[in-house]
């Protein structure tokens, strides 16, 4: 898994990203176990609610296409203009990502020059999984 590669996607996905009320843009490169690569930036919405992170728009491509099973993500974010931010998944993506991964499902955070790789588990321990609907 080349992360710079996939850390400059996520860069390239973002440009895609419609924010003109928070001017906060993200974009995802989400890698699936077969190797495709599956983009998403996030979408605002006037009433907000409707809004929808770029990180669920990657799962949500990929599952609508039948695929299930996925190694890595990388994010990028940060107002307008900026590029150095971290940008951590929030709780529901997090917890979309419990869905169909792996505690060790790697979340690179950065950009393509300077990133941090972390695991789901660091991310969202303890979280709630299909083994508490059972």
């Amino acid at each position: 898994m080349d992360y710079k590669e996939l850390m400059s996607k996520a860069a390239k996905a973002r440009e895609s990203a419609y924010a003109p009320y928070s001017h906060f843009r993200v974009g995802a490169a989400l890698v699936a176990k077969n190797g495709n690569v599956y983009l998403g930036c996030n979408i605002e919405n006037s009433a907000y609610s409707p809004s929808v992170c770029a990180e669920r728009v990657a799962f949500f491509k990929a599952v609508s296409e039948g695929i299930k099973e996925f190694d890595a993500i990388a994010i990028v974010g940060g107002k307008e203009g900026e590029t150095s931010t971290l940008c951590a998944p929030c709780g529901v993506c997090r917890q979309v990502m419990t869905e169909f991964c792996d505690k060790d499902f790697k979340i690179v955070l950065g950009t393509s020059e300077k990133f941090e790789i972390h695991t789901l588990e660091e991310l969202l321990p303890l979280a709630f999984s299909k083994d508490g609907v059972k």
